[in-house]
C-alpha cells in the first residue's frame, strides 16, 4: 500500500506513458495504493492517463467576494492577533484585496494586464509576512514606513513577476493609492461600498465579506464599465469555440453532403482564388528600379517574403488536403487539423501561426487577397500614394522605415534619426480623394485603415466623439 506523489510532470511527459503501462499491467496492487500526479496543462499529455485520473484543479475564485472569502477562510484567529499594533488588521485585509484584485484583473485580458501574470498564494503570504515583520521593527513615534511598504508590494513581492512598464506602473499605482495614513481614516473605501472592515476575529470579516456582491463591477479594479462587455464576449466565444471543437466529426451528416465534401469544394474554390506564387528574380528586378536599398523598398521585400510564406502554406495544405480526402496520401495531425476547422469557417493553426487574426475563415482568406494586392500592385506599379497599413505584418517596421526615408532626405540640414519623430494629422479626406504623395514640404506618407474603439470621430471638427449616445 502507500501514496506515490509525482509533481511537475509536464517536464517529464515520455515518462507517464512508462507509468500508465506500469500501472494497466500489474498483476496484483493493494487496494490502498494511490498516485498523485501534479501538473499544468500540456497538449501532450497521455489522454489515456488523462481520462482514466480523478482530476482536480486549482483555480483562484471568480469574483471578489469569493477571493477574499477564500483568503480569509485560511486566517486563524492566532494569525489574526499576531501583532497588537492597531495597522495590523487593515493593512492584512488591504493586502488580501491587492492579491484579490491583481488576480481577478486577469480575466479581462489585455485590459488588466499586458501580460497574464501568475499571481498566487505564496505572493499573498510572502507579503503578509513583509507587513507583519515591517509592524514588529517599526519605530512607533516615527510610524509605518509607506515608501518600503509601497516599494515591497509594487516592486518586489507582486511587481518581482511583472516585466511590463505599463503593468508596473498600474501595480505601484494601486500600492500608492490604497496603502498609506489615509487607509486608516473613515472615508477610506477601496471603491464605493468596498471599505476595510472594523472586526476583531476572523469570523467578524467572513460576515462583512458575506454582504459584498457576488458579481462586481469592472470599476472596483479601476477599469470602465465597458471592460466587462469585452470579457463576457471573449468567455461566450471560447465557450462556443469549445463546443464546435467537441462535436462529432463523423464522415457523414445525414442525408446531406459528408464533411470531406463540403471541404474538398472550399479547398477548390480557395486554391482557384489564391494568387500566384512571387517570383523571386521578378522581385528583385522590380526593387532594383525602386532601388533595392532604400528603408521603404527593404520594408516592402521584408512584407513580400512573408505573404509569399503564407501563400505557400495554403497552397501546400489545401493540396495535400485533397489528396488526403481522395486517399491517396495518409490524413496526418495537421491535416486533419485543417478539416476540422475549415469546415467550421475557421482558420487552421498551420496557417493562425504564420498570419493573423480574424473573425472567420472567410474574412481571413479575403484579408489575404487584400494584402497580397497592396505588395503586387507596390511592386509593378511602383509606390502607391495611400498605404494600407493595417495590413501590414509589421506596421512598426513601416513607420521605422519611413523615418529614416525622411532622415536621410533632410540629412543636409543635420537631420539624425533619434531626433525624429513621428506626428499624426488625421485628414478630412477620403480614400477616393488621395491622387497623389503628400507634398514634399510636408513630408510623410498617407495611410488608412486605422479604426478606433469606445469612441467616434467628428470629421467636420475633427476631434473624437462618443461613438454612442449618452443615456
Amino acid at each position: 500500500g502507500g501514496w506515490l506523489l509525482l509533481q511537475n510532470c509536464h517536464l517529464g511527459l515520455e515518462f507517464l506513458s512508462e507509468l500508465m503501462d506500469t500501472i494497466a499491467t500489474t498483476e496484483s496492487m493493494s487496494e490502498s495504493f494511490r498516485t498523485w500526479i501534479t501538473t499544468e496543462a500540456h497538449p501532450e499529455f497521455p489522454i489515456n492517463l488523462l481520462q482514466s485520473s480523478i482530476k482536480f484543479t486549482n483555480e483562484p475564485p471568480q469574483g471578489v467576494k469569493a477571493g477574499l472569502k477564500r483568503t480569509y477562510s485560511a486566517v486563524t484567529q492566532d494569525h489574526l492577533e499576531v501583532s497588537n499594533m492597531p495597522q495590523w488588521k487593515p493593512l492584512l485585509y488591504a493586502v488580501a484585496f491587492l492579491h484579490t484584485t491583481v488576480q481577478e484583473r486577469r480575466k479581462f485580458g489585455p485590459l488588466g494586464w499586458n501580460i497574464p501574470y501568475e499571481f498566487n498564494q505564496a505572493d499573498f503570504a510572502a507579503s503578509v509576512q513583509f507587513v507583519q515583520n515591517h509592524l514588529d521593527d517599526m519605530d512607533i513615534k516615527r510610524g509605518v514606513n509607506w515608501s518600503c511598504v509601497r516599494y515591497m508590494l509594487g516592486e518586489v513581492q507582486y511587481g518581482g513577476r511583472v516585466t511590463d512598464d505599463l503593468d508596473k506602473a498600474l501595480l505601484n499605482t494601486y500600492a500608492r493609492v490604497w496603502f498609506g495614513e489615509h487607509m486608516f481614516s473613515e472615508n477610506f473605501c477601496f471603491y464605493k461600498d468596498y471599505v476595510i472592515p472594523k472586526g476583531k476575529t476572523v469570523e467578524d470579516y467572513l460576515q462583512y465579506i458575506e454582504q459584498l456582491p457576488v458579481i462586481d463591477t469592472p470599476e472596483v479594479f479601476g477599469l470602465h464599465p465597458n471592460a466587462d462587455i469585452t470579457y463576457q464576449t471573449n468567455l461566450a466565444n471560447e465557450t462556443l469555440s469549445t463546443i464546435v471543437s467537441i462535436q462529432p466529426k463523423d464522415s457523414g451528416t445525414g442525408g446531406g453532403e459528408s464533411r470531406e465534401a463540403v471541404v474538398q469544394r472550399l479547398a477548390d474554390e480557395m486554391l482557384e482564388k489564391l494568387p500566384p506564387d512571387y517570383n523571386p528574380h521578378e522581385v528583385k528586378a522590380q526593387l532594383q528600379k525602386m532601388g533595392a536599398i532604400q528603408p521603404i523598398n527593404i520594408f516592402l521585400r521584408q512584407e513580400i517574403d512573408r505573404m509569399q510564406h503564407v501563400i505557400s502554406r495554403v497552397r501546400t495544405t489545401l493540396t495535400d488536403l485533397k489528396l488526403a480526402i481522395d486517399g491517396t496520401i495518409i490524413m496526418s495531425e495537421e491535416l486533419q487539423d485543417a478539416l476540422d476547422n475549415m469546415y467550421d469557417a475557421r482558420i487552421p493553426k498551420l496557417w493562425f501561426r504564420i498570419s493573423w487574426e480574424s473573425a472567420t475563415l472567410g474574412f481571413w482568406f479575403t484579408e489575404l487577397l487584400e494584402r497580397n494586392q497592396q505588395f503586387s500592385s507596390w511592386l509593378q506599379d511602383g509606390r502607391p500614394n495611400q498605404f494600407w497599413m493595417t495590413g501590414f505584418f509589421n506596421p512598426q517596421g513601416f513607420l521605422t522605415a519611413m523615418r529614416q526615408e525622411t532622415t536621410r532626405m533632410n540629412v543636409a540640414k543635420g537631420w539624425a534619426l533619434d531626433s525624429v519623430v513621428l506626428h499624426n494629422e488625421v485628414t478630412k479626406m477620403m480614400k477616393e480623394d488621395v491622387v497623389g504623395p503628400p507634398p514634399a514640404d510636408i513630408g510623410g506618407v498617407y495611410i488608412y485603415g486605422l479604426f478606433l474603439e469606445g469612441a467616434g470621430w467628428d470629421r467636420r471638427n475633427s476631434k473624437l466623439v462618443e461613438s454612442a449616445p449618452k443615456v
